[in-house]
């Protein structure tokens, strides 16, 4: 039997958006495994209560990020 040792370096990464009031946002965490991103998750805040974490892979969210730069590219309060 041969011992062998594994070891890992996880990086979490947590963002939190929120409106000016901090009454609502969102939080976005990553989980970075060896210098890769390994999970990434989103979180809907409204005032204390958190919806349930949904992960998304790379290819939604870079559609995420397009849908996110049509929005901004249009002036206006929102």
């Amino acid at each position: 039997m041969a011992l062998r040792r594994q070891k890992s370096n996880i990086v979490n990464i947590g963002f939190m958006v929120q409106t000016e009031d901090e009454k609502a946002g969102m939080t976005i965490d990553q989980t970075v495994l060896n210098g890769k991103s390994a999970v990434v998750s989103f979180r809907l805040v409204n005032g204390g209560r958190k919806s349930a974490a949904v992960k998304l892979d790379r290819n939604a969210i870079a559609d995420l990020q397009e849908a996110l730069t049509e929005i901004l590219s249009v002036e206006g309060d929102f």
